[in-house]
């Protein structure tokens, strides 16, 4: 079986539920702060805009989350869905991380997906702004990866 068949569900058009579904994967994956598992979620050939970078295939966004994960130390993220329709998905999403000098920080943004008809997806759009924050004032308390089963969502936290 080639790269191109292999079917990553839940498969567009989406549903709500099938969409939640798919952000809540996203965001347990990129909770592992795992270049190589999180690019697996990406057609060979994705095409991606990361605030002001440009990148095109897997082996271009292993090697960015490389670099992000090594300079956003202690990731926690929490996406939410905004809106879908037939193969893309809008998501808004916070995360919190420090810059391993005692800076902590929220970085707040939106992302536009695309998808493919076997679930990877072929383009991904993110503006990301970044909020310096004080530790007392975090509110993603977890231990590092996944987030909790019953943690507190975008909405419910007021973000």
């Amino acid at each position: 079986m080639s790269l191109s068949q292999i079917n990553r569900p839940p498969l567009p058009p989406f549903t709500w539920e099938t969409a939640s579904e798919k952000v809540r994967i996203a965001e347990d994956a990129w909770n592992t702060r795992d270049p190589e598992r999180v690019a697996l979620a990406y057609t060979l050939d994705s095409a991606w805009r990361n605030r002001d970078v440009f990148l095109s295939g897997r082996k271009s966004i292993v090697q960015f989350l490389q670099n992000k994960w090594a300079k956003e130390r202690d990731y926690r993220l929490i996406k939410e869905l905004w809106a879908f329709a037939g193969a893309r998905i809008a998501v808004r999403f916070a995360y919190e991380w420090n810059d391993g000098a005692g800076s902590w920080f929220r970085s707040f943004g939106n992302e536009n997906w695309e998808f493919a008809e076997n679930g990877l997806m072929q383009r991904r759009i993110a503006s990301i702004n970044d909020r310096p924050i004080k530790e007392k004032d975090r509110k993603y308390n977890w231990q590092l990866g996944l987030r909790p089963e019953g943690h507190k969502g975008l909405s419910d936290l007021g973000l």
